[in-house]
């Protein structure tokens, strides 16, 4: 199931916007992505100024230089008005990227960057969320100071809560359910020193050229430092289903999906509504798309989905997809059944409608 969602080539290349005020450890968030990247090929962006340390190297504010990183990974350093120059050239096939990160400065507004991804007419690039950084210790000191905060949580797709080992238990606490509350859907997560698992923000590639393996690296010695703050945990669900879903049923769950779901991966079988095709979903925040493609020859029809998320009521969020199985004849989908899922597939002719409706609602 993992290895099918991270397979294919082909598919688009997740570009995760990373915004958070100065001092809120964003750019300690990305650093830590990059050293645990492992056999992932990361591209970084870097709007305005920022600095990004890895292997001893320093990038900070150079604006039209691109700069390749010891693991594998790229750095650029951009104005947004070339965002799209760079997303070109990012995502070449011969660049052979994973995942692309874009580091916001910190008094960017973030949902223009997010906008820009989501308005790209470039075809090799899915949206892969709006992350937000919070200072747990100077919360409250960033709010009086920067009254946008409020709107910047109200957009976000996750938000981590750093620092989370600088302040008292109920001090934190307090400060999850406020920015829980102002984050409207999206999922929240406590972290110290930016240590979030890569797998909640993208998928890991497998290890090229025996990357991860052989003796300890000064990376790896420096992921030890911090050990006593372990990465901030996530939970995950997953959903196996041997009969189709109805499509109507799956777009009612999509649309009313429940607080702290992140994510959702995987393929879905809809049986006689598209015997001919599987579709990948990809979800991040309110953000949704299907793939359809081929089944593979010889491949058992079947669903398998891989929730991602914070506090989810895992059996709440299995019986509910369990409610969307064809239950027989009688459950057979109604005609244009699929319309609802395929006003989510990219259209390569067309501007996406799934794209300009969540534009709308940045």
């Amino acid at each position: 199931m993992s290895s099918e969602c991270s397979e294919s080539s082909a598919r688009p290349i997740p570009v995760v916007v990373l915004a958070g005020f100065l001092g809120s450890g964003k750019t300690t968030l990305l650093n830590h992505l990059l050293r645990s990247a492992r056999g992932t090929r990361i591209g970084v962006m870097v709007n305005d100024f920022g600095a990004i340390e890895i292997d001893a190297m320093t990038v900070a504010g150079q604006v039209g230089s691109t700069v390749s990183l010891g693991n594998g990974c790229l750095c650029c350093a951009v104005d947004a008005s070339e965002l799209d120059d760079y997303l070109e050239a990012l995502t070449r096939p011969s660049a052979g990227l994973d995942v692309i990160v874009i580091e916001a400065s910190g008094l960017a507004e973030p949902q223009e960057l997010v906008r820009m991804v989501l308005s790209s007419d470039n075809a090799r690039i899915v949206y892969g969320g709006l992350v937000q950084v919070v200072d747990a210790a100077e919360y409250d000191a960033t709010r009086a100071r920067h009254p946008e905060t409020d709107r910047h949580l109200a957009v976000a797709d996750l938000v981590v809560v750093n620092k989370a080992d600088r302040v008292p238990a109920a001090e934190l606490g307090r400060v999850h359910e406020s920015v829980a509350a102002l984050a409207e859907r999206a999922a929240v997560v406590d972290a110290a020193y930016g240590r979030v698992d890569p797998e909640l923000l993208f998928e890991r590639a497998a290890p090229r050229d025996g990357a991860g393996e052989g003796q300890l690296s000064f990376d790896d010695l420096r992921e030890d430092e911090h050990a006593a703050h372990p990465h901030a945990g996530y939970d995950t669900v997953s959903f196996a289903a041997d009969l189709p879903l109805h499509p109507r049923r799956l777009m009612d769950f999509l649309d009313g999906r429940s607080e702290g779901l992140y994510r959702i991966k995987g393929f879905v079988d809809f049986g006689a509504a598209d015997p001919a095709n599987r579709y990948a979903v990809h979800t991040v925040g309110r953000f949704l798309r299907f793939y359809p493609e081929p089944w593979p020859a010889g491949e058992e029809r079947r669903t398998g989905l891989v929730l991602i998320g914070f506090g989810m009521d895992a059996e709440g969020l299995r019986t509910a997809l369990d409610g969307c199985r064809v239950t027989g004849p009688d459950d057979t989908p109604e005609e244009h059944s699929m319309w609802g899922v395929l006003r989510y597939v990219p259209d390569k002719g067309d501007p996406e409608p799934a794209a300009s409706e969540a534009a709308d609602a940045i």
